[in-house]
């Protein structure tokens, strides 16, 4: 089996893949499904979850998460698939088991969209919905500009010019971190957190609880997304919420890892004079520059919070670039006004679906080449980190505090490294 043959070209494809993956390599399978829900085609939906455990009470485990952002499931369950067929594993030191859930938002993978069946996406949905939420002032003020009535015609032209006065007037970094963030009060409008946890968050915080065992020491997480970046560049970003964790993070992984929260992030800026022609879904050629890179409301980091404390836990977000950030921005304006209005009944609907896959998964052979490979490095990183951990903690006294392990060797060092805004 070829590298391209882990990934597919549709939700049920790449389900039957995983599937058969999964029970070739011997895993543990539970299948959670969406109920009230299909696909485009009638096909049933929902997670699946393969557990790979030769221990009743692992000291360790890998989780491997697919499909957090829907349509970016054509890219880790490609990844999910291969780490199974070619048993990357089998690499991890012993005591330390693979869970991998695949398509965690499955409504958003089958209909090429980012967001889930309530428009909510998801990375922007795990807070506490009790507390006051973020000002959502700036994005008010862009939401019918972003999403304008009529997508042809003067509406449309003049909803353009309009985003363009303000991006020229605060910035394109501006403008990326406002939508970035999260918003919580237009239902049909971009990175739309909502107003209760929805459906994927309580089955990721019930996986969490069934699958988490009891005294784990360390638990690696490798949430796989795509969209920012230079095409076929995996960028580490840590998304913890401790000084420990992103330390760790950095003695696995290397000093590649980054910290949207703290601005490390870049993404490409293209220049005032070619925004026109990348709003009205012309061509755009993108130009280097560093830019903002916004924390974001209600990440999925959140939902491990709830583990014991105890348990070490080093999350990380890979994010593959696939296309120039304004064609992606693009796409997902055009999906938010396709489905602000429930069927509606447009020409446009295939080809925006076909923009949205275009501009979240590049179905060519040396990107399919280039994401696997990058996944399964910082696989075998964080078997390396694990294992030297693991040493440290047994080899440490009793009632001492164990030194950190020192850095590991984690293969060609990068300078000058561009990357993304951040883990959308």
């Amino acid at each position: 089996m070829s590298t391209c043959d882990f990934f597919a070209s549709s939700y049920a494809e790449a389900r039957a893949r995983f599937l058969t993956a999964a029970d070739a390599a011997g895993a543990r399978l539970s299948a959670h499904p969406l109920h009230g829900r299909l696909g485009p085609d009638g096909e049933p939906l929902g997670i699946d979850v393969a557990l790979l455990a030769g221990e009743t009470s692992p000291r360790a485990m890998l989780l491997l998460i697919s499909g957090t952002h829907g349509v970016e499931g054509f890219c880790g369950s490609g990844v999910q698939v291969g780490y199974l067929t070619d048993r990357l594993h089998d690499a991890l030191p012993p005591g330390t088991a693979t869970l991998l859930i695949h398509g965690l938002n499955p409504y958003g993978f089958a209909w090429r969209r980012r967001v889930n069946e309530d428009n909510i996406d998801l990375n922007r949905n795990f807070r506490d919905f009790s507390a006051p939420l973020p000002d959502d002032s700036g994005y008010k003020a862009v939401h019918d500009l972003l999403v304008p009535a009529e997508w042809d015609g003067p509406v449309r032209e003049q909803a353009d010019a309009a985003l363009l006065q303000r991006i020229a007037a605060h910035g394109l970094p501006a403008y990326q971190a406002l939508l970035q963030r999260g918003q919580y009060t237009r239902p049909t409008g971009l990175f739309y957190g909502g107003t209760q946890p929805c459906w994927s968050n309580r089955m990721l915080r019930q996986l969490l609880r069934e699958h988490i065992p009891a005294g784990l020491a360390q638990l690696a997480v490798l949430d796989i997304h795509t969209g920012l970046g230079p095409m076929g560049y995996g960028e580490p970003i840590h998304a913890g919420d401790t000084p420990e964790g992103y330390a760790r993070a950095v003695r696995w992984y290397g000093p590649e890892v980054t910290r949207s929260s703290e601005g490390e992030s870049e993404a490409p800026v293209a220049p005032l004079d070619q925004l026109a022609a990348a709003l009205a879904d012309r061509p755009a050629l993108p130009a280097g520059g560093r830019s903002a890179s916004a924390p974001i409301s209600g990440a999925m980091v959140g939902a491990f919070r709830a583990l014991e404390p105890a348990t070490a836990v080093t999350y990380l977000a890979l994010e593959f670039g696939t296309r120039p950030i304004l064609e992606v921005l693009g796409a997902l304006r055009a999906d938010s006004w396709l489905h602000a209005v429930p069927g509606r009944d447009t020409a446009h609907r295939a080809p925006i679906q076909a923009q949205m896959q275009q501009a979240f998964y590049v179905d060519t052979p040396a990107w399919k080449a280039a994401v696997y490979g990058r996944a399964a490095d910082f696989v075998l990183r964080a078997g390396r980190g694990l294992a030297a951990d693991l040493a440290a903690a047994a080899a440490a006294p009793a009632a001492g505090t164990p030194a950190p392990p020192p850095p590991l060797a984690t293969g060609i060092a990068l300078t000058g490294r561009p990357g993304p805004l951040g883990p959308w």
